[in-house]
């Protein structure tokens, strides 16, 4: 489908130049209107991908346009036309939201290059835009949820990431979705349709990981009796995901900064390389500055990895998401095992709120799925997953006094306590923004409000933390 250009100008001439030489240059559709009104028009009936617009017009300036502009279609991106006499007004547009402005009369060749870009930077916005939607509706941006500030860099991340084929480096402690990230990427990626072959390295003796990703020849060692395609063949033109790449040996290291280097593998046995078309991707849990100082690990290769760097938070750093993430993974393994729909009790969120999580979202999914399994009720508690020892010692669940109420008094006193440390831990991040807590919570502004209300809990007592 054509992208679409909006020309807006009162000079019927220049709209018909525009439209003629635009649309041939640019392989758009080129709509025009002689004034403000009639654009505002044009865009309620089919929305464009970029406007053009001339900044001086009788009835709505271009200033003026532009203005409404903003309110009506945020996402739009807008180009300004203007005189040579006029730029501090052209300036003026570019800090009201114009993404830029060119003058008149114009170089035919510099005004379509100024066009190619705003149109890239529309293409961006509107995959922005969507992936948001989905994120949104799944509560989940390509498997991986999180809505707190450090999961929102990591997306970024993987979205600019993806557009390159230049290797990925993805670090994090064990359970923190690298291979989500990773396919992410690739899903992502231009070679989407292509292959995507994991491979997990500790897995593989070394002996035989050699020979998986490079393949060999008939007669290369004992028992070779038939040539084999390495998984480096395997993902031609595709990604290939070398998972806890830091375990690795030293000589399987060497290989495979050859294939970095010159993108090309050679099959045990034979003479000659084979060339592949390969996106890498590498994950690790290991401290690689650390081994590459121990003599462990090659420092050439480590820097041939971690070309483009994406570091993945581990959960006790976004506690904020495993309300999130509880919700999403009930919902997700309830449905594959067939179960009804599974809550987690309230002291056992307090305690998931405080846990360390050594094994981070591997280790809270794991739990989670023995709770859908073993608990007779629609409520999961800490004795269905084998947690009640656990949060006795810690003293998480209720003390001698709680266990003196009845059972209405000490549920509230529960709920009590965990509205005001997990919106009090919420407020202290943010220095008591309500609206700043309420948009990391994935809350409305005014549910928290309320729940605040119900609780006695205050904003202005952390705007001084």
């Amino acid at each position: 489908m054509k992208e679409t250009i909006l020309v807006v100008d009162d000079a019927p001439d220049m709209l018909q130049l525009l439209q003629r030489s635009l649309e041939p240059e640019l392989q758009c559709q080129v709509k025009t209107a002689r004034s403000g009104a009639e654009a505002l028009s044009l865009l309620e009936q089919e929305p464009a991908d970029l406007a053009l617009i001339d900044m001086k017009m009788p009835g709505m300036s271009g200033m003026e346009l532009l203005e409404e502009l903003r309110r009506r279609h945020p996402w739009l991106t807008v180009v300004m036309m203007t005189a040579h006499g006029c730029i501090e007004l052209a300036v003026e547009a570019i800090k009201s939201g114009a993404y830029d402005f060119i003058t008149k009369p114009f170089d035919h060749d510099a005004l379509v290059l100024n066009l190619r870009k705003a149109l890239e930077r529309s293409r961006l916005l509107r995959e922005n835009l969507n992936l948001q939607r989905r994120a949104n509706l799944k509560d989940a941006f390509q498997n991986l949820v999180g809505r707190s500030a450090k999961m929102q860099r990591v997306y970024e991340s993987i979205q600019m990431v993806a557009k390159t084929d230049l290797t990925v480096l993805v670090t994090g402690e064990s359970g923190t979705g690298k291979d989500l990230v990773s396919r992410a990427i690739h899903a992502l990626s231009d070679r989407r349709d292509r292959a995507f072959v994991a491979v997990n390295c500790p897995t593989v003796p070394e002996q035989i990981l050699e020979s998986e990703l490079f393949g060999y020849r008939k007669g290369a060692f004992t028992h070779a009796t038939q040539n084999k395609i390495g998984l480096f063949q395997e993902a031609h033109r595709g990604t290939i995901f070398l998972d806890e790449i830091g375990d690795i040996s030293t000589t399987i290291q060497t290989k495979l900064l050859r294939v970095l280097q010159q993108k090309e593998i050679k099959p045990l046995g034979d003479t000659k390389s084979v060339h592949v078309d390969v996106r890498v991707i590498a994950s690790t849990n290991r401290d690689l500055p650390g081994k590459i100082k121990a003599g462990e690990f090659r420092e050439d290769l480590f820097y041939r990895l971690n070309v483009l760097p994406i570091v993945l938070p581990p959960l006790r750093e976004r506690r904020e998401d495993i309300p999130h993430l509880v919700s999403y993974l009930l919902e997700k393994h309830c449905a594959e095992l067939n179960r009804p729909r599974k809550i987690v009790s309230a002291e056992l969120m307090e305690y998931f709120l405080r846990a360390p999580w050594e094994g981070n979202v591997r280790e809270l999914e794991n739990v989670l799925i023995r709770g859908i399994l073993f608990a007779p009720s629609e409520e999961i508690r800490a004795e269905d997953i084998g947690w009640q020892d656990r949060l006795q010692d810690k003293k998480c669940l209720v003390e001698d006094s709680v266990k003196l109420l009845d059972y209405r008094e000490a549920k509230e006193e529960l709920l009590q306590r965990f509205h005001e440390r997990y919106i009090g831990d919420l407020l202290s991040r943010t220095q008591g923004n309500v609206t700043q807590a309420a948009r990391t919570c994935g809350l409305e502004r005014q549910a928290l409000q309320q729940l605040m209300r119900k609780y006695g809990i205050r904003s202005e007592d952390f705007r001084s933390e």
